[in-house]
């Protein structure tokens, strides 16, 4: 007969990814995630697999709880230029802002940690960006369509520039003690939009 489970898969991995994302994936020993996850280490392995698996399994849960959001914000009717500057202003809002800033975002963590050097993590940091590439292009595409842009701009490189920026954003907020930095750069951005 089975054992069951005496613990709660999904919210195992919920603290499996709010450690990682705090600490990074090197820094992190299945000791910590031992601790955090208040399971042993056979069960992690016997759910999760391996630390790389389980790291990779909360990259999925991380992309899985904000694309709905983005994909909300980006595709609602209406006027589609300003859902993007919203979207713009939150990741420059978000990325300046005290500990969220200097947590960052999981998928830009993971490709400047694991891009480098591990394919399963580029790959996934890979779909993430092409999703969010996709939705802003889309969005952009519409604004065009609606006149809120000019004729004379290219949807797919402003999407692909908002990208660059956004996850830069991120990057620099993690370090910056100058929130008019991250600010003052999405504003010029968004004059592209004009």
């Amino acid at each position: 007969m089975a054992r069951t489970k005496e613990f709660d898969p999904d919210a195992a991995l919920q603290s499996a990814l709010e450690l990682f994302w705090r600490r990074g994936y090197e820094a992190t020993s299945m000791a910590d995630l031992v601790e955090a996850l208040g399971i042993g280490r056979a069960s992690i392995y016997a759910t999760f697999g391996n630390k790389h698996d389980l790291y990779l399994k909360a990259l999925e849960r991380y992309v899985q709880i904000q694309d709905p959001r983005l994909l909300a914000d980006l595709s609602r009717p209406g006027p589609a230029l300003p859902a993007v500057r919203e979207v713009v202003r939150r990741f420059g809002g978000e990325a300046g802002s005290g500990e969220g800033g200097r947590r960052g975002c999981f998928v830009t963590n993971t490709a400047a940690e694991l891009g480098p050097h591990d394919e399963a993590a580029a790959r996934r940091v890979e779909r993430s960006w092409e999703h969010l590439e996709t939705l802003l292009h889309s969005a952009l595409v519409r604004a065009r369509a609606q006149g809120e842009l000019p004729a004379d701009r290219d949807p797919l490189t402003l999407a692909r520039m908002l990208l660059v920026l956004m996850q830069g954003l991120r990057v620099v907020g993690k370090a910056s003690s100058d929130p008019a930095r991250v600010r003052d750069a999405v504003e010029q951005a968004l004059t592209l939009l004009d």
